[in-house]
């Protein structure tokens, strides 16, 4: 079940990328992610109203790591991917947050001393040969003259920023339940949101609500939002980071099926190949197993 909300998760993600890349004409980027949150406040807080009051304590004894949390995820990453939006092309901000997992692994070190085994790694290196072979398109060489625009670094912010979150996740308070939780980090994501937003609007940023405009925000405020977190949080909970941040890999392989369905692009043969070692690289590091985590108990078990 986890592998199943995790690959969902990365679905709704990737239509968050192609979106965001389409829209970066007609809302502004901090505008979007603004109310996006906000959005998918409003849709989670009826379901969360009982959960919050019942955990209230617990939530207030956690404050501090509870607003970390929300800064990384809610407030920083999806801020970060749209602003590298407005001048990077789809597929170079999905490959470059494609190394999420890199940097998973390496706070998991740095900060808890986490280790993985030899099957475990050689199933990361065979899924980061396979975005580089997609990356280079089936020609190494070419890895050599690509280079990286401004965009590229905010799309490395978010995902170390990502990487951050998902390792911390394991400090977050246990008994609070998942839907109070993503409202918490929601709200006081959205509160760090305000000042961009507000200086967003001073340089006179404005987006007109049109269907086009309204229907994306409803998009990514229910299922990137709302839905993917509560997935990737639940899962994160069962497996553990490391094994989690691995199907980040699957981002490119959904992002370029999106593009050939919605777009008309080509499936090239490179592509092909690069899916096989991707994929071959999850099933190596998702059924191997890591002896030094531990589940977060039971309450992170059900939604």
């Amino acid at each position: 079940m986890p592998y199943l909300l995790l690959t969902l998760t990365i679905l709704f993600w990737s239509g968050n990328f192609v979106l965001g890349r389409g829209v970066n004409d007609i809302i502004p980027p901090v505008s979007l992610a603004f109310w996006r949150w906000v959005g998918a406040f409003i849709v989670l807080l009826p379901f969360a109203i009982r959960p919050l009051l019942r955990d209230w304590k617990q939530i207030r004894d956690h404050l501090a790591i509870m607003t970390v949390l929300a800064v990384l995820s809610v407030t920083f990453f999806n801020t970060f991917i749209y602003v590298s939006l407005q001048s990077t092309p789809v597929a170079n901000t999905v490959l470059v947050n494609a190394m999420t997992p890199v940097f998973i692994v390496f706070v998991s070190w740095i900060g808890f001393r986490d280790r993985i085994n030899r099957i475990q790694g050689i199933g990361i290196a065979i899924s980061l040969s396979g975005l580089l072979w997609m990356l280079s398109r089936g020609k190494v060489t070419a890895l050599l003259s690509t280079r990286f625009s401004a965009g590229d670094l905010w799309t490395l912010s978010a995902a170390m920023s990502w990487a951050l979150y998902t390792v911390l996740l394991r400090k977050r308070p246990s008994g609070v339940h998942p839907v109070a939780f993503l409202a918490t980090t929601i709200g006081i994501g959205i509160v760090f949101l305000i000042p961009p937003y507000l200086w967003e609007l001073q340089t006179g940023a404005r987006f007109g609500l049109t269907p086009a405009t309204l229907s994306s925000i409803a998009y990514v405020a229910v299922f990137p939002s709302v839905l993917s977190f509560l997935f990737w949080n639940r899962s994160v909970g069962i497996v553990g980071a490391n094994k989690a941040g691995v199907f980040v890999y699957l981002m490119p392989v959904f992002s370029i099926a999106l593009a050939y369905v919605l777009l008309g692009e080509v499936l090239q043969a490179y592509h092909l190949f690069g899916f096989i070692l991707i994929f071959g690289g999850i099933c190596l590091t998702t059924t191997a197993r890591f002896p030094f985590y531990r589940p977060m108990g039971p309450t992170d078990e059900s939604l």
